[in-house]
């Protein structure tokens, strides 16, 4: 079964290896332009396996902004992993501590969106056919980041500028968020992110992106318990 689950996990996320081959080639493409040499741009496309920060940190460095800024932006950038952890553990949170550990290190939104899905729609699935799930998806994904990347290092600039290889960053993100818009909070909770990313653009170190993110949490929850207080009024009054 648990065979049977990786496979799943590794077909379920075909699709978005579309997006992932173009993303990860610009990387390479970007950063050996930024003057990195082919070791530095797979050491950090290998240790951090997280584009948008990747690229949040290149863009610091290329304005020769100081390696602490570079490295706190992106990191910022990179904070919702720490989101995408926590809605997991409910589904994963059994597995040991060094499964764990490798989980987190693959983990991308790709991962999280397709298991989060699955899991979500398939409640039955054992403990090991989650986890073997996970990995599946991984699996995928993976190999497609690390060697794209790496053929975007040594062909550089022989990638015509008319490719406009930079569409796959936005494709890739509506394709996992417009999935998990299921109800009005989770739109809401959209709604709410796209027009604070804007307003608080001039934010410092990516810090914009953290701060609407917290604010559409917060609407999409108090939604979530307004509607969730409707019901249960409507259930008292159908009741009595």
């Amino acid at each position: 079964m648990t065979r049977s689950a990786f496979w799943q996990g590794y077909r379920d996320c075909t699709p978005f290896i579309a997006v992932v081959i173009p993303f990860s080639l610009l990387f390479g493409v970007v950063a050996r332009d930024a003057g990195l040499d082919i070791l530095q741009v797979m050491a950090m496309s290998v240790l951090v396996i997280a584009g948008a920060s990747q690229f949040t940190a290149l863009a610091l460095l290329q304005e020769h902004a100081p390696v602490f800024i570079a490295l706190t932006a992106a990191l910022a950038v990179n904070l919702r992993m720490a989101l995408y952890s926590a809605a997991l553990v409910p589904h994963v949170g059994h597995a040991k501590l060094g499964v764990r550990a490798l989980m987190a290190y693959l983990m991308v939104d790709q991962a999280y969106a397709v298991a989060v899905k699955t899991y979500e729609e398939r409640p039955g699935m054992s403990r090991e056919e989650r986890v073997a799930y996970y990995f599946g998806v991984m699996a995928l994904i993976c190999p497609f980041w690390y060697g794209c990347t790496l053929l975007g290092a040594l062909i550089g600039t022989a990638i015509p500028a008319s490719l406009h290889l930079d569409f796959a960053a936005p494709v890739c993100f509506i394709a996992i968020t417009a999935p998990l818009l299921r109800s009005l909070p989770h739109m809401l909770a959209a709604a709410v992110s796209v027009v604070c990313a804007i307003l608080f653009a001039g934010f410092p170190a990516g810090l914009g992106l953290i701060a609407a993110a917290l604010v559409a949490m917060l609407v999409g929850a108090q939604a979530e318990l307004a509607l969730r207080r409707r019901a249960a009024r409507r259930a008292s009054g159908g009741s009595a």
